[in-house]
């Protein structure tokens, strides 16, 4: 395969799943911003989305005041924000369109109408109500690419690049959002274990639709540690970190096979799984989490970094 066509398919599947992320993300700021102002509410909750999706800098660069109006579109459909739902999506159709004979007739068929929808919002998602609909669209949208490419692409490296690109970016959403609830969302005046804080904890945990699954592993009320552990370190959570790179393992070595050798990013991957099944989230918390966190969002840039000059240069 050309290093062209790989880098179009691993970005197809990175723009996706970053889009897929920000519907959550926004999901997840309506319901925080719907406390009351006094409870760490609409301030906090927005402030905390435009960090979580690395936007801060970007959005203070438009002049904007920091609004719930505001952050939300500059979020979903500002055409001026190269990481908006809108941008994402519109990067992903090109890239797909790119390959469209390495695509099934249903993936592309997917990806196209995930496009198409959001386009009905225009540049603009005025009142809450839109925005709820705008998101739950897309997000519909999303897993009808997903379901499509899962059933349908044949298991070769044009699936694999795809499946490669969204596990890299889907542990660098999981692990920024986490860091968003735990060093940032609570304000210092609220105790941990406190009522605000369940109920963040719990806006999280169906953030990444987790909460049926935390209830079913630890059948207990929601704690932190405990939420991290599932986020990080259970396997058997899809959007884990551990899940994601057990994952990009897997891509990486079928296209080692493929291609007849490893490289920097198969050891990589490797060693970043090793790191995190050999914590635990006790030690995780003795060390600090927020440390943890952004030591691995590093490491996983480097990961990103290796497979593009391993695989798409």
């Amino acid at each position: 395969m050309l290093s062209r066509n790989a880098a179009n398919l691993y970005w197809l599947g990175r723009y996706v799943e970053r889009a897929d992320y920000l519907c959550r993300l926004l999901d997840a700021t309506i319901r925080l911003a719907a406390l009351p102002a006094t409870h760490g509410g609409a301030g906090t909750a927005w402030e905390a989305a435009i960090l979580s999706a690395s936007a801060a800098e970007a959005f203070a660069s438009t002049g904007r005041r920091m609004t719930d109006t505001e952050v939300s579109r500059f979020l979903a459909v500002d055409p001026a924000n190269p990481s908006s739902i809108r941008c994402c999506l519109e990067r992903a159709r090109t890239n797909a369109r790119a390959l469209r004979t390495a695509l099934t007739a249903e993936t592309w068929e997917a990806i196209n109408a995930a496009w198409l929808e959001v386009q009905r919002f225009g540049t603009s998602v005025g009142e809450t109500l839109t925005l709820m609909r705008l998101v739950e669209t897309v997000k519909q949208s999303l897993l009808a690419f997903d379901g499509a490419a899962h059933r349908n692409q044949l298991r070769e490296p044009t699936y694999w690049f795809m499946r490669l690109g969204t596990s890299i970016e889907r542990a660098d959403n999981t692990a920024r959002l986490l860091d968003q609830k735990y060093h940032i969302l609570l304000p210092r005046t609220e105790p941990v274990g406190g009522s605000l804080d369940y109920f963040q904890w719990t806006t999280i945990l169906r953030t990444v639709s987790a909460l049926t699954a935390y209830r079913w592993v630890y059948r207990d009320a929601v704690k932190p540690w405990l939420v991290a552990d599932l986020l990080i370190l259970r396997k058997a959570m899809p959007r884990s970190l551990a899940a994601c790179y057990e994952d990009a393992v897997f891509y990486l070595d079928r296209l080692a096979l493929d291609r007849g050798r490893q490289g920097p990013a198969n050891r990589l991957a490797v060693a970043g799984l090793k790191r995190l099944e050999a914590e635990t989230i006790d030690t995780l918390f003795q060390r600090g989490l927020h440390e943890f966190l952004l030591q691995f969002i590093a490491d996983n840039n480097a990961l990103g970094d290796a497979i593009a000059e391993q695989h798409l240069f």
